[in-house]
């Protein structure tokens, strides 16, 4: 629900800054934005993950329990990453088995969690932290460091991307690690060659 609100919310803000990106590509899903900049992902690549993510939302969207609210997915060459929290662990299975049907998914690494949804406090802190994620990998790397993504959840943060410059994710997970709040880090970068 909170999601749904702060979406409300954050839509015309999205809009009105839709011009004011970097790169000029935006891809959005549920109450996060993903802004594809200088990464190491072609701009095939791109569009192709940007695909997969419309369709996986889509496909959220239509299930009968509205999967789109309470999962966040994060794609970067194929492998789609599933973060959330949902009631039941039918649910969580079914999300897995929505985002298979996609075309183009090369592996799924589910990160959902069953059990009560956070509160405002702990989704506040959330935020924060993932807030404060993207801030100090813009701070350390640059322009570069928007092509990561964060997404939290009662203080485990989720960090996922693509670069060829394993010292700059070194970097980062270092900063990361000193953010206030934050319990753990889960890493899903992948290193290229």
């Amino acid at each position: 629900m909170y999601k749904l609100f702060l979406f409300i919310i954050a839509f015309p803000l999205f809009v009105f800054n839709y011009s004011c990106s970097p790169t000029g590509i935006l891809a959005s899903g549920g109450a996060s934005t993903m802004v594809i900049a200088e990464g190491d992902k072609s701009l095939g690549e791109t569009v192709d993950d940007a695909s997969i993510k419309i369709q996986i939302s889509a496909k959220f969207l239509s299930h009968e329990e509205n999967l789109f609210l309470d999962i966040e997915t994060t794609v970067i060459q194929g492998r789609v990453l599933l973060t959330g929290i949902v009631d039941t662990q039918e649910l969580r299975i079914a999300a897995v088995k929505k985002v298979w049907e996609v075309e183009g998914v090369v592996e799924v690494i589910n990160e959902i969690e069953v059990g009560e949804s956070v509160t405002l406090s702990e989704y506040s802190n959330d935020l924060w932290i993932s807030t404060q994620a993207r801030g100090l990998a813009v701070k350390n790397l640059g322009l570069r460091g928007i092509s990561y993504n964060f997404e939290t959840i009662r203080g485990k943060i989720y960090v996922a991307g693509i670069t060829s410059k394993k010292e700059q994710l070194d970097t980062l997970i270092e900063s990361i690690k000193k953010i206030k709040g934050v319990k753990e880090i889960v890493n899903y970068v992948v290193l290229t060659e």
